[in-house]
């Protein structure tokens, strides 16, 4: 050290004047000696000026892209345009989906990709647009040019959309941000991949997904918005958007928010068409080819974030002209007294039992909400239909949307059928009191659980029964290890002693305006209530937990959008859960043997008296359900 000191005295400049003579040597020795250190070397100033250069270069590049995102982010169906840029683990209050005028150059085949859960894509075809399901040879081009297979899906049944799934592939799922794939032929070598510029997936969660027009209003079904059950954000938030955006739109009033289901008014139809600069011969062409189709969504007025959307507006039905009988205050009667609705997936093997069971004790017509099912159901019904019973299949994509779907049959069966029962597959009417003795079934045992002479003006409370509640008795797998081929009535026959839930018969009519309903049953309208039935009167055998290759396709998802899937550890003691039953789809020991409190044969020996022909095989039974 004492050296390096006298080095710099040597170096020094010379002797300081009089006004630092005070200062001693030894000082201004230590004092030049630090200067000379901190000063800086060469490779420390290399060192700097690169990182100075790469975090320039670093923080334009992400500025750039943030700008590009918000500008270029198209989510395109038929040159219908948002601009989306949001994190969909934000709340919405904090996403930001503005509308824009940028259009990006299509594929030969548009198409709008959906991420759906479990890592599915579901693809939506453009109007318009010409694919055939015959044609194999389309696979999904991701941004890194890995592929996957596509699946042709079934049509969207109100928008007559062509749908198809893709999944994505295991090294897409660590990218981000997620671009739509390119629907692609998997012969062309020189598809160009998805990339910066390109549109970002959609999420299932935040979605417009059907419409649907009544005579007055119009029904929008959205997902986001509403998150909790019973906690519904006010209509005066919301306006539904019809057209492309601002400069090629109309929007209108929200005048119902319930849960998914949002209700708005009809768009004038002369200024929507006149925003697209139709000509008066184009216009009546439009209408003669029945072609008045724009896209629908929901804007957030605080924040004028517009919902992603693949829903279209329709025009309302033409009004049904009065008969000489009926007055202006009276309407057609629907078509059937009683019909049943439900939603399904992979229930080909179970439906035959059960559409034929019901249909013997009266019930009309039968809905499906067809959730994507893969087994042979379409095949199952069509035989069905040719058997002479009335099914009308509808193709319902969308995930943990129960509720929506039924708030949907409410106003799409309104003309069909007077009463709905809302019961699943699983689950089979019957009441012991009355019909126990019953050599045959009648086509008027449904009707006779439902409210005679039910009038308003014949009650002296001036209040009809609208909604007949009719309690559950859930079945335990019974010691049964397969799915029972002649039938679940036959096969289970053990239950637990006492009732969970109920299911419901609902008159259209009564339904409120908002279509709230939780569980199988519907909010009433002023004037109307619910009647519930004693366990005598009427009972649902809810064959609920079945042998267990059937019972763990459950864990699948559940349907109810405010209901947890099983395999998330959230909510355990739901009610919606099974007891014992962990987070993943393990057989629990004794599984067989499980809820078997009370025997009950009651609709097992009713049935085989109705449906079954004796056998020789150990005085058995063949029903009429099977083939």
């Amino acid at each position: 050290m004492s050296l390096h000191i006298k080095e710099l005295q040597v170096l020094s400049p010379p002797p300081p004047s009089s006004s630092s003579s005070s200062r001693p040597p030894s000082f201004l020795s230590l004092s030049l000696c630090l200067q000379e250190a901190m000063r800086p070397t060469l490779p420390a100033l290399l060192f700097f000026a690169f990182a100075s250069l790469f975090l320039f270069a670093f923080f334009s590049l992400h500025l750039s892209r943030t700008t590009q995102l918000i500008q270029h982010f198209p989510i395109a169906i038929d040159n219908i345009n948002y601009a989306i840029f949001h994190d969909p683990q934000l709340p919405v209050t904090h996403r930001a989906l503005h509308v824009s005028s940028i259009i990006i150059n299509h594929s030969a085949i548009s198409t709008v990709s959906i991420l759906f859960p479990a890592w599915e894509l579901l693809l939506v075809v453009s109007p318009h647009t010409p694919i055939s399901p015959a044609d194999d040879t389309y696979v999904c081009l991701f941004q890194n040019n890995d592929t996957s297979p596509v699946r042709f899906s079934k049509t969207l049944p109100f928008s007559n959309l062509t749908t198809l799934t893709c999944p994505m592939p295991e090294r897409v799922k660590h990218l981000r941000p997620f671009y739509q794939p390119v629907l692609a032929r998997s012969e062309e070598k020189d598809a160009r991949a998805p990339g910066l510029g390109s549109p970002e997936l959609i999420r299932w969660n935040f979605l417009v997904y059907e419409s649907f027009s009544t005579e007055n209003d119009v029904v929008v079904f959205v997902k986001g918005l509403n998150h909790r059950q019973g906690v519904n954000r006010p209509p005066s938030e919301f306006r539904c958007v019809f057209g492309d955006g601002d400069k090629n739109s109309v929007k209108t009033a929200v005048t119902s928010s319930t849960q998914e289901v949002f209700r708005c008014q009809h768009p004038n139809l002369t200024e929507l068409e006149d925003t697209f600069h139709y000509n008066e011969q184009q216009q009546q062409e439009r209408r003669r080819q029945d072609v008045t189709k724009f896209k629908i969504s929901l804007e957030i007025v605080d924040g004028l974030v517009v919902v992603p959307s693949v829903a279209y507006y329709t025009r309302p039905r033409p009004k049904t002209r009065l008969t000489t009988t009926q007055t202006t205050s009276s309407k057609p009667d629907p078509d059937h007294d009683v019909c049943v609705c439900t939603m399904v997936y992979n229930v080909a093997k179970f439906l035959r039992e059960w559409v034929i069971y019901h249909s013997k004790i009266g019930v009309d017509h039968f809905i499906l909400y067809d959730n994507d099912s893969d087994d042979n159901l379409e095949s199952v019904v069509l035989g069905l239909q040719q058997e002479g019973y009335n099914i009308t299949t509808l193709f319902w994509v969308w995930p943990k949307t129960q509720e929506a779907g039924f708030s949907h049959s409410a106003i799409y069966a309104k003309h069909l059928c007077k009463w709905v029962l809302y019961v699943d597959v699983d689950e089979f009417v019957f009441a012991p009191y009355s019909w126990a003795h019953s050599p045959q079934p009648s086509k008027h045992m449904i009707k006779s659980l439902l409210p005679k002479h039910n009038n308003r003006k014949n009650n002296n409370n001036n209040v009809a029964v609208g909604q007949v509640s009719i309690k559950c008795n859930d079945f335990g797998p019974s010691n049964r290890t397969t799915h029972p081929a002649e039938g679940v009535t036959q096969g289970y026959t053990c239950r637990r002693r006492f009732e969970q839930r109920h299911k419901s018969m609902v008159l259209l009519d009564a339904v409120d305006y908002s279509l709230l309903n939780i569980i199988h049953h519907f909010e009433m309208k002023k004037g109307y209530r619910s009647r519930k039935l004693s366990m005598e009167e009427g009972v649902v055998n809810h064959y609920k937990y079945q042998a267990w290759p059937e019972f763990r396709t459950k864990f699948r998802r559940r349907v109810s959008a405010y209901v947890v899937d099983w395999t998330q550890e959230l909510n355990p003691k739901s009610k919606d859960r099974t007891p014992g039953l962990g987070f993943e789809p393990v057989e629990p020991k004794g599984w067989a043997d499980m809820f078997c409190e009370v025997r009950d044969e009651r609709l097992k020996m009713l049935t085989q008296r109705w449906f079954g022909s004796p056998t020789s095989n150990n005085g058995g039974y063949r029903m009429l359900w099977q083939t």
